[in-house]
């Protein structure tokens, strides 16, 4: 449970660091016969900076629970 409660921790750090991330993703548009047209989308996934302080705080009280029970 101490280990759930670190990568809790660092996890939530990590998001309250970075925002979220991009990638680009390549999607096939047209197959003919020997020609192929693809196209690059570029996504990115963000989430709220809220997130990040709900996850090391859930990570402090998993810490602190598991910390009573030793």
């Amino acid at each position: 449970m101490k280990t759930f409660g670190i990568i809790l921790v660092a996890a939530g750090i990590l998001m309250l660091i970075f925002r979220g991330f991009s990638f680009t993703k390549e999607k096939k548009v047209a197959d003919i016969g020997p020609v192929e047209i693809n196209k690059k989308e570029k996504k990115s996934v963000a989430w709220p900076l809220y997130a990040g302080g709900i996850a090391v705080a859930a990570g402090v009280v998993v810490l602190l629970a598991s910390r009573k029970k030793d």
